[in-house]
């Protein structure tokens, strides 16, 4: 009976949804405070709905109900606790309740956190964002039905995907779905603007909080990934440009992009239309991540269904948002012109600049991610666009985008001059090349890599804390640090987050060029080198966990004749889904993994073992996670909250 009742839930908040489309839209239009008002209450009865539903289907899976499909499909009694509640959405049906129940989420938060928008535009914002929810409860219930019965259940269910059963995996879908889904808020506040008709500093006020905590979610989602990633599948890297792993990426590029370019809409009243069209890509570069991840058109290592007929509806869904968005875009152009003028060597400009290498890069992942299904579905040939590809069309836009970060985060608005904005970070740049001359002549045969991500990551993150500093004015130092304490949290917000910049640019830099790889077949006993290491393989052992089998080696590292560490790597086996998994093993430092891999067994006798040092490794999502800190810290700046700065309506004076 519960479950039919999360069933029954599915399908009253696709009646809701249609109801908050509707009536609040036509009470915008007719200025009719009533119909405007039913968006509130429809938003909040949407999501606690959505979140009964997903409730039930996690009782499904905990209590390990198999009459369901989908827990048959992706769970199993002897599944520890945490990868059984994981396992809600740890498959293509289960994630789509989460991808809705967010989605539903967010509109409760314009209603619960919106209290200053204007009525009219937040009654078309909530309009908007449940015609999205109308969309996708749709493509749930007629095709991806998470309640659907079977007639004689099972005994014990078929277990999850082996490589989702980890505690990386187990937090990185709900995150990064913060992030995708957060990005139709910026989307309906965009098509709400150009069903109004006037873009203008508040709405850039307003669209910026949403925009940002989209992007703090996207950023800590895609960090959980790498992370995921760099241990459990035992290749011994931190990125591989995976389609799924593009799908996220991409977003986020445009998210960054948006942010910049609200913020001269905010100051400058310039940059509008551009600014509408970021927050239109973005979230529909969130939906084409959907499609590539459910549609199977692209194999990767994590994507969710492999089922064409899914695929055609998020196109559809993809064509009628998009398509309808930018027809109105290009319908209302004349209500977007700016205001602003600025000179060539301006804030603006550096701003401008900043979208431009940020939305470009972002097309290079794209056609990269994209480009083998349009060569086998145009050309008949199999293509496979891999790192090598990657890395020498996407690097040099970050190197231009690290390069221009300082100097334009302290340039000006309207118009600056160059050698005075560059005076206080002459020392920064001195300090970044000596630096990386240090490092060149000590990597002697190496790549430029490695030097030039030194001058990037220092330039960058000494850029920052010039910016933080001169901020403070003049004066004596005392004051200065005082004024320093005081300044607003969105500017220290900035710092940290380009700061988390530069240290992420330093660590795959190292990460990339530093890197100490040894791949061998070792007899039990013996020792290899490794850098300036010697690892033991003393023993391989069979080790019964909760529901796999695990060929397990314990390998001692020394180093000068001391013990390091005594690593576990293990090969599991899980025999419900037939599938096997590499858990790596790693001994982690401030400056470097050690990172060991046992494989298969040779007719020697002897293992294959792979190992690796790892140079700054943590380092990478130490700054993945400062940047994230920074996007938190402007986003507690009251001043860029949803409701402040909103203009309030004098006494008497009706909204418009």
């Amino acid at each position: 009976m519960l479950i039919e009742l999360g069933h029954f839930a599915l399908i009253l908040a696709l009646a809701v949804a249609v109801v908050q489309s509707v009536v609040p839209l036509v009470g915008a239009q007719r200025r009719d405070a009533a119909w405007m008002a039913v968006g509130d209450p429809a938003a909040i009865a949407q999501f606690l709905l959505i979140a009964f539903s997903f409730g039930v289907l996690t009782w499904g899976f905990v209590a390990s109900d198999f009459s369901l499909k989908v827990v048959v499909e992706n769970s199993h009694t002897l599944k520890p606790m945490l990868y059984k509640v994981s396992g809600v959405w740890g498959n293509h049906e289960g994630s789509l309740l989460l991808w809705v129940l967010i989605l539903s989420l967010y509109g409760a938060c314009a209603v619960w956190f919106g209290g200053n928008l204007p009525p009219q535009l937040k009654a078309r914002v909530l309009s908007v964002q449940a015609m999205v929810a109308v969309a996708f409860l749709l493509f749930m219930l007629l095709t991806s039905n998470p309640f659907l019965r079977l007639e004689i259940p099972p005994l014990n269910g078929q277990d999850m995907n082996p490589l989702l059963q980890d505690p990386g995996l187990a937090f990185h879908p709900p995150f990064l779905y913060l992030g995708y889904v957060g990005l139709s808020m910026s989307f309906s506040f965009a098509v709400a603007a150009l069903i109004e008709g006037r873009v203008d500093a508040a709405w850039a006020r307003w669209v910026r909080p949403w925009t940002l905590i989209s992007w703090v979610f996207l950023t800590i989602g895609i960090a959980l990934g790498s992370w995921w990633a760099y241990y459990e599948l035992g290749w011994g890297g931190f990125w591989f440009w995976d389609p799924v792993e593009n799908a996220s990426f991409m977003p986020w590029l445009l998210a960054g992009a948006l942010l910049h370019s609200a913020i001269v809409v905010e100051k400058r009243e310039t940059l509008k239309a551009w600014t509408i069209l970021l927050a239109i890509l973005a979230f529909g570069f969130s939906l084409i991540g959907t499609f590539i991840v459910r549609s199977g058109v692209i194999t990767s290592v994590h994507a969710f269904a492999n089922d064409p007929d899914r695929g055609v509806f998020i196109l559809a869904i993809l064509g009628v948002f998009m398509g309808g968005a930018l027809t109105l875009f290009a319908a209302r152009a004349g209500a977007m012109e700016g205001k602003g003028v600025f000179a060539l060597v301006s804030r603006e400009s550096a701003l401008v600049a900043n979208n431009l290498l940020l939305a470009v890069s972002a097309f290079v992942v794209f056609v990269g991610t994209i480009w083998p299904l349009v060569a086998e579905m145009f050309f008949n040939r199999k293509l496979s666009v891999g790192e090598p590809f990657f890395d020498a069309a996407f690097s040099p836009f970050m190197v231009a985008l690290a390069t221009l970060l300082p100097l334009g985060s302290m340039l000006p608005w309207k118009r600056g001059e160059v050698t005075r904005t560059l005076r206080p970070l002459w020392p920064v740049a001195v300090l970044a090349l000596s630096c990386g001359a240090l490092v060149w002549a000590m990597q002697t045969g190496r790549s430029a890599l490695g030097p030039v991500g030194v001058i990037l990551a220092l330039w960058v993150v000494g850029g920052a804390l010039t910016d933080l500093w001169q901020r403070t004015g003049r004066g004596a130092l005392a004051g200065r640090l005082a004024r320093l304490t005081r300044l607003p949290r969105s500017d220290w917000g900035k710092a940290t987050a380009h700061a988390g910049l530069g240290i992420t640019i330093f660590a795959v830099a190292a990460m990339m060029s530093w890197k100490t790889e040894d791949i061998r077949v070792v007899q039990k006993g013996e020792t290899f080198p490794l850098g300036p290491y010697e690892i033991t393989l003393q023993d391989v052992r069979q080790v019964q966990g909760p529901n796999y089998t695990s060929t397990t080696a314990d390998m001692r590292v020394m180093r000068n004749g001391d013990e390091v560490a005594l690593l576990h790597p293990e090969k599991r086996n899980y025999p419900i889904a037939g599938m096997p998994t590499t858990e790596a093993a790693i001994d982690q430092g401030l400056w470097r993994d050690l990172y060991v891999v046992i494989g298969d067994p040779q007719d020697n006798g002897g293992w294959a073992v792979r190992s690796y040092i790892e140079p700054f490794a943590n380092w990478l999502w130490g700054g993945a996670l400062v940047m994230a800190l920074g996007g938190l810290l402007s986003l507690s700046d009251r001043r860029y909250r949803l409701a402040a700065g909103a203009r309030r309506q004098p006494a008497g004076v009706p909204a418009e």
